[in-house]
């Protein structure tokens, strides 16, 4: 009996370690095929575009890129079969492999070829600098820029509050690469988008636009209400505690991503923090190793930089 019941601990310990594997598709010897820019391949443009073919049982894909000194200038991971990025006038080598939680493919054959400067556009693109895309800001000043294109004679910006479907900002014959926004263009929240495009006047060439978003909220988020553990509430010394709360969302036109902060403290007034905590949901869990009396509360923060007010503290005693 005592050998079946080992068996049947080793047979679980087995499954255990190896559920991970048996779900994912080993692809160790696979090598993912690629299709653009291949061996000897000259692009003109400021950008390049990385195509390969899908690989069975990845998930994602390590594209790396190397200058011709090997100095590695990308290393990304991306889940679809393409990525296109950034590359000044030179010689590089890329390579990508595929990925998933347990396995990865071999590299593909590194593959050079060339990046080269032209007057025309047409392929080209503005890379864009900031704000990052999605970026949220309680703020109504803000400052546009992109990378600056070498064969660029300047730029045109346009800047849309989605929201209200207004046209804020346009500006033609910019010959840097930022431009700032003010309490004049950015009057009320709403997501606002920004484009930019390069001309060049000798060869009557012009990119297409570059695009993305960004989110203005002034609006503070609600103050949290405290669930678990309820107030008075005792607790076992080195058991894990689950604190809980909700909240209401607020009222305004954005409603940018809230965070959290848990705070814990010795006394009721929270003059002595003992530790502060983030959390990106509703609850955290932790377990006390000192009995006593401790008191949390909780506030919420969202991702323009608005600040709630803390909840009430509840009391909580460690036995």
């Amino acid at each position: 009996m005592k050998i079946i019941h080992k068996l049947i601990l080793i047979a679980l310990a087995v499954f255990t370690f190896s559920c991970e594997d048996i779900l994912e598709e080993d692809i160790s010897n696979d090598l993912v095929q690629v299709v653009y820019p291949l061996e000897g391949a000259t692009v003109e443009s400021n950008v390049t575009v990385f195509q390969w073919n899908q690989l069975d049982g990845a998930d994602d894909y390590r594209v790396q890129v190397y200058n011709n000194n090997q100095f590695k200038v990308f290393d990304t991971l991306v889940n679809t079969n393409t990525v296109t990025l950034p590359l000044i006038q030179g010689t590089y080598q890329w390579r990508v492999r595929g990925e998933n939680s347990a396995y990865q493919s071999t590299y593909s054959f590194p593959l050079t070829f060339d990046v080269e400067e032209s007057d025309d556009l047409t392929n080209q693109q503005v890379v864009l600098v900031a704000p990052s895309a999605s970026f949220a800001t309680n703020l109504n000043t803000i400052t546009l820029s992109w990378n600056d294109l070498t064969a660029a004679d300047h730029y045109k910006v346009e800047v849309i509050n989605i929201t209200s479907g207004s046209i804020v900002f346009t500006q033609d014959n910019v010959t840097t690469t930022n431009v700032t926004l003010n309490s004049s263009h950015i009057t009320s929240d709403g997501q606002y988008t920004w484009k930019v495009k390069a001309y060049n006047t000798t060869t009557s060439t012009e990119t297409v636009y570059s695009t993305r978003s960004f989110l203005r909220d002034i609006v503070v988020p609600n103050q949290p209400q405290n669930n678990q553990p309820a107030n008075n509430a005792s607790q076992t010394i080195n058991q894990t505690v689950s604190f809980s709360w909700t909240i209401s969302q607020d009222s305004g036109v954005i409603q940018s991503a809230i965070t959290y902060e848990l705070q814990i403290a010795s006394d009721l007034n929270f003059t002595t923090i003992i530790q502060t905590s983030p959390a990106t949901g509703t609850s955290y869990q932790q377990a006390f190793a000192t009995a006593g009396v401790y008191y949390w509360r909780v506030r919420a923060k969202d991702a323009a930089g608005n600040v709630g007010a803390y909840s009430s503290g509840n009391k909580l005693t460690i036995n």
